[in-house]
């Protein structure tokens, strides 16, 4: 009767020391989920502010260079589909497409001089990058969470959990062109 219950006593303890594991794997996945969104959102803030930053500084290079409406209609597209992505991962790929327009837009400065010398025109340059800096360390952050996520979704055991609950994998904030790893030469 004694090794029946001792028994009995052990599987319930291992039930028990399952059931608390598997609770707080979940719960893991929860935190982490949760801090991936709350990236999300912070770089999202910052893609917004630089998204009311961008028509400023086309329309200050607009009165400089009205036969360079290639580049500004670039630019001008590319804002306005940076904000139509339904999805992370075709934000994340509409908003690099932005991000090259905009190196096009700086580098078409070189050849306006007055435009560079411009006090309001060096004002946005100013603040769009600050903008990019505050994107780049929004990107770090988000990539930093979701690397924890998905590296946690991968691995054993938590990836029992992460199957059982339905999580994915996370898409991370990365370059999709070899080109955009080259240093862009702008000087103003």
């Amino acid at each position: 009767m004694n090794a029946l219950i001792i028994i009995l006593a052990v599987l319930i303890v291992a039930a028990v020391l399952l059931v608390i594991w598997m609770i707080a794997t979940y719960n893991g996945f929860i935190r982490l989920k949760n801090k991936i969104d709350e990236a999300w959102a912070a770089m999202d803030v910052s893609l917004k502010k630089r998204w009311d930053l961008v028509p400023n500084v086309v329309e200050t290079v607009k009165g400089y260079a009205k036969h360079e409406s290639e580049t500004l209609a670039k630019v001008t597209a590319a804002r306005n589909s940076a904000f139509s992505a339904a999805t992370p991962g075709e934000r994340i790929q509409k908003d690099q497409e932005l991000t090259g327009s905009l190196h096009s837009l700086f580098a078409l400065s070189e050849s306006y001089p007055d435009l560079k010398a411009s006090a309001g025109f060096q004002g946005l340059q100013e603040q769009l990058s600050r903008m990019e800096e505050e994107i780049a360390g929004s990107r770090r952050y988000y990539n930093a969470v979701v690397n924890r996520f998905n590296t946690k979704l991968e691995m054993f055991p938590g990836n029992i959990i992460g199957g059982i609950c339905g999580f994915e994998r996370r898409p991370l904030y990365e370059l999709k062109e070899d080109k955009e790893r080259e240093a862009v030469k702008v000087s103003f």
